[in-house]
């Protein structure tokens, strides 16, 4: 079904939104390593008591740079620090013409990085043939990549950073008044609702346990998807995030890869619940996942 309703839109189209997605994909590759890193630095130079950040990738800068941001300094190699040639910089096909090494220290490159690529192109495509080559789709591209830079730093550093979920939600709203996706009581609605029912459950689990269940990023970032989604679709989300969520933590335990207890982030399940609403939304109706959550609580 997918590839018989991009075929209708031909390959000129295909292309472009390909091109457009690959390009997308490569920057998130740079804000999820970088915009933990500079955020860090921020609080740490504000005088705020901040724990060591645990990134994946090296967090050093080039020598040559005295500036560190999303756009400087230019894309180099996470072992070396040396900067990559434009030609290198080429979203997976650079990646697959080096055979996944840095042209200077031979040095490995993760394979997230063409991964992530591929990813938003997947995306992208899967926006495009469930809501074809319109208005909303635009939207609704730029909401499925924020969620895809959400979820890979929240799985990195546990952090769902207020730059990405608060403009994330302010523009949910601000796209419901100007070019309604869904009507702006019900995203409004969503928005209170999103935030509230995980702060209440934040304050459940920390009165019985004394021990905090989730991070405030965790109520903004269900905000942001109720504002975009509207209030109809958080008993949708909560049930695919806390069904992924549980899936995932069974993994871990029974792979030995960690203990029962350990801390796992909810923000990546969330924007898994927030692409599967977004791209499923007639196939799983609300009135069913209501029905399932009332009668898993009688």
């Amino acid at each position: 079904m997918l590839l018989e309703t991009l075929y209708i839109y031909q390959w000129p189209g295909i292309a472009l939104l390909s091109a457009l997605a690959l390009s997308v994909g490569s920057f998130i590759n740079v804000v999820a390593h970088r915009l933990p890193i500079i955020l860090h630095r921020q609080w740490a130079s504000d005088g705020q008591a901040v724990p060591e950040l645990q990134t994946p990738y090296a967090a050093a800068t080039p020598a040559h740079s005295k500036t560190f941001n999303l756009a400087q300094p230019r894309s180099h190699c996470p072992t070396c620090g040396l900067q990559l040639k434009v030609f290198d910089n080429i979203p997976i096909l650079s990646w697959l013409r080096l055979r996944g090494r840095c042209r200077f220290c031979h040095g490995a490159i993760p394979v997230r990085y063409p991964l992530v690529e591929m990813s938003a192109l997947l995306l992208g495509l899967a926006v495009v043939a469930v809501y074809g080559y319109t208005m909303p789709s635009l939207f609704y591209c730029g909401f499925v990549w924020t969620l895809l830079a959400l979820l890979l730093i929240d799985y990195d550093c546990g952090l769902l950073p207020d730059p990405v979920t608060q403009p994330l939600l302010w523009f949910g709203l601000f796209l419901n008044v100007m070019y309604p996706l869904v009507p702006i009581q019900d995203a409004v609605l969503g928005a209170i609702f999103g935030y509230l029912s995980l702060w209440l459950v934040f304050w459940l689990f920390k009165l019985a346990t004394g021990k905090d269940g989730m991070g405030y990023g965790d109520f903004k970032l269900l905000a942001a998807l109720g504002a975009w989604l509207g209030w109809q679709a958080l008993p949708q989300l909560l049930m695919t995030a806390a069904v992924t969520g549980l899936i995932y933590a069974l993994y871990q335990v029974l792979a030995g890869k960690q203990s029962s207890s350990s801390a796992i982030p909810f923000g990546p399940f969330l924007a898994i619940a927030g692409w599967v609403a977004l791209l499923f939304r007639d196939s799983v109706p609300t009135a069913w996942v209501m029905q399932q959550l009332l009668g898993a609580t009688t």
